[in-house]
């Protein structure tokens, strides 16, 4: 006789793991809908009161907003029947009937769509392609439980959901769609668009190989030993987790800066942290946000989103990266690895976190004539 045994469900409390060996190897990793509401528009998040600033400086402008561009809140499905949110944004001079070339805009890991893809999605939209700023799974507005989890492949389906979702509207040209990550999400567009023709164009900007990075660290400095115990350590928050035990929670950005605190965190906290780029999601908190769960994010060691890279050729990629980004080994070995009609920029002067929002060194023009002339 077949039976089912019905698990505890862990709790929904919220605890924060620490650990110095988990800890220094998350921040460097992950500190990183079929119908529309025509009737509303997507209102920037207001300011979170008592923040600082953070550093305003070179243009820094995550909460950039047009009026040149029409902005309307989205939701449709992925191929899981979960619900992705989004925000689609379309020239206001875009003529009748026409059908613009589009793209899929992709938010850092652990961020949110307000979080930098917002931008990217408003300053390509001026420049007359009409483009979707998405939550990936487990994150803001989009479907997945418990929050936060990591779930490399169900990430990944976000973008090719997003392609499904701009393939049906009236204002796109369904043979002219292309996708742009930011940070982590440049790791997810190159997993999407190897198994998706569909996605014409790649671009990545301060780009994550979250696999890599969960991996081997920065440079490589995670040993196998540190692998060991970080993966131990994922195990045994399963069982608590399956015995009713609370979620916890790892990495992501510190919520206060020290004297010992690294350089990678205070790039990450001046964003996160400041007026500059912090958002709190409905029904999050502050003290969750960036801050993946502790027992899934070991799933990211089988990510690989550079195995067969080559494959999307002669579809175009444009890598896009600071000179002084901690990040930047990931550029060049996904440029070094990819086929042909590849491209390199590295912008002078610019950190990782930099090329998120400061708008003086974003190089927008490089981006818009990379779609341009590949989404043709």
């Amino acid at each position: 006789m077949n039976t089912k045994t019905t698990p505890h469900r862990p709790s929904r409390r919220w605890a924060r793991v620490s650990g110095a060996g988990i800890a220094a190897l998350a921040v460097l990793a992950a500190s990183a809908c079929s119908g529309v509401d025509t009737t509303t528009s997507a209102a920037p998040p207001a300011p979170i009161a008592g923040l600082a600033p953070g550093d305003l400086s070179r243009g820094a402008d995550n909460f950039y907003t047009s009026d040149k561009v029409t902005t309307t809140p989205v939701t449709f499905e992925n191929q899981y029947r979960m619900e992705v949110t989004g925000t689609l944004f379309i020239p206001e001079d875009l003529a009748p009937g026409t059908r613009a070339a589009a793209m899929v805009v992709g938010h850092p890991m652990g961020a949110v769509k307000e979080q930098s893809a917002s931008l990217y999605a408003t300053r390509l939209a001026e420049q007359g392609f009409v483009t979707l700023a998405v939550d990936t799974a487990f994150w803001g507005g989009s479907d997945g439980n418990p929050r936060n989890a990591v779930a490399p492949d169900i990430y990944t389906e976000t973008f090719s959901a997003g392609v499904d979702y701009l393939r049906t509207q009236d204002t796109v040209d369904p043979e002219r769609i292309g996708a742009l990550g930011i940070c982590g999400s440049g790791s997810f567009v190159i997993s999407a668009a190897k198994i998706d023709p569909r996605i014409k164009a790649v671009a990545t900007v301060s780009m994550y190989d979250m696999g890599a990075a969960n991996r081997d660290g920065l440079g490589h400095s995670v040993t196998a030993e540190q692998r060991r115990q970080i993966i131990a350590r994922a195990a045994a928050q399963r069982d608590a987790e399956f015995r009713g035990g609370p979620v916890e929670y790892t990495g992501g950005t510190v919520h206060e800066l020290t004297e010992t605190s690294t350089p990678v965190e205070r790039e990450f906290y001046d964003f996160y942290r400041t007026g500059r780029g912090a958002v709190t999601p409905e029904g999050a908190t502050a003290d969750t946000t960036t801050h993946p769960t502790l027992s899934s994010n070991t799933k990211f060691m089988n990510f690989y989103p550079f195995n067969d890279i080559e494959t999307i050729s002669p579809r175009p990629m444009l890598f896009i990266t600071g000179e002084n980004a901690h990040s930047r080994e990931f550029s060049e070995e996904a440029y070094r690895l990819a086929g042909d009609h590849k491209e390199l920029v590295v912008v002078p002067g610019a950190g990782h976190v930099d090329l998120y929002d400061r708008t003086e060194l974003i190089p927008f023009d490089t981006l818009t004539a990379f779609y341009r002339q590949n989404l043709t």
